[in-house]
């Protein structure tokens, strides 16, 4: 079984095996706005359900990208070097700079020992973190792969900040997922009208239907201004597909939960 608590927003604390996991680092209080570039910016609107200084120890960072703060705030950096490894994109691990940070790119492998635990094989997805051509300015974001040992299949897969794009499709059909955290939210910004840079409730069923997972948990969906998907919006909409609905759990903030 694996255990999950989440934070808030991409910020997952996973028990996996002994492994002890955290994703996407976010810890800052809400009511800040923080500049994405290009002239966007977005407010935090909830607090994390936990203080960064209530983790407790943990052996890998799963940080999906750097160079956004609802993906890495200022008390989340403030975790990184402290962690044992800390796993995220080819120039985030440059930037970072940190003797613990490995880089990869999607479709890259890296592999994790500890005494005491099986080892831990960390595998990066492609993420596409917007419309077609945004990559420059959206920069690199991968998803993560995890596979627990010799054990056939992925433990957990960590979607990252993406749209639903045709390498994400494929990874999906390939993949044999126990649990899968889905990055969600349909974040959008005024300057960019009508444009995605997530995943909405639309695209969460059609990924589901593809990767066949036996529990989805969402997360990265409420807590800043520039999610357009309302929160209810998108409970209805996965609650209204069965293959979704079946497998489909919410967690409680800060309480965790056994999946």
């Amino acid at each position: 079984m694996t255990t999950l608590t989440h934070v808030g927003g991409p910020t997952v604390l996973m028990e996996l095996d002994g492994w002890r996991i955290l994703t996407d680092p976010t810890f800052d209080p809400a009511g800040r706005r923080y500049g994405f570039g290009w002239g966007t910016s977005s407010v935090k609107q909830s607090g994390p359900a936990l203080a960064a200084g209530d983790v407790g120890p943990v052996d890998v960072i799963l940080l999906s990208h750097d160079h956004h703060a609802d993906n890495l705030d200022d008390l989340g950096r403030a975790l990184l070097p402290g962690a044992t490894t800390v796993v995220t994109t080819r120039p985030g691990a440059r930037r970072l700079a940190l003797p613990n940070a490995r880089g990869l790119a999607a479709g890259e492998t890296t592999r994790l020992t500890a005494p005491g635990k099986p080892s831990l094989t960390v595998t990066a997805t492609p993420c596409r973190h917007g419309p077609p051509l945004s990559r420059p300015v959206a920069g690199a974001v991968v998803g993560f792969a995890l596979a627990v040992g010799d054990r056939p299949g992925v433990a957990v897969w960590m979607t990252g900040d993406t749209v639903l794009h045709r390498p994400l499709r494929r990874v999906a059909r390939t993949l044999d997922v126990d649990v899968v955290l889905l990055h969600l939210g349909s974040v959008r910004f005024p300057q960019t009208g009508p444009l995605r840079y997530s995943m909405d409730g639309r695209d969460a069923v059609d990924l589901l239907a593809l990767s066949r997972p036996r529990v989805a948990v969402p997360v990265h969906y409420d807590g800043w201004s520039h999610f357009a998907e309302p929160p209810q919006h998108l409970r209805s909409t996965l609650a209204a597909h069965p293959g979704s609905r079946a497998v489909v759990r919410w967690l409680e903030p800060g309480i965790p939960t056994g999946v």
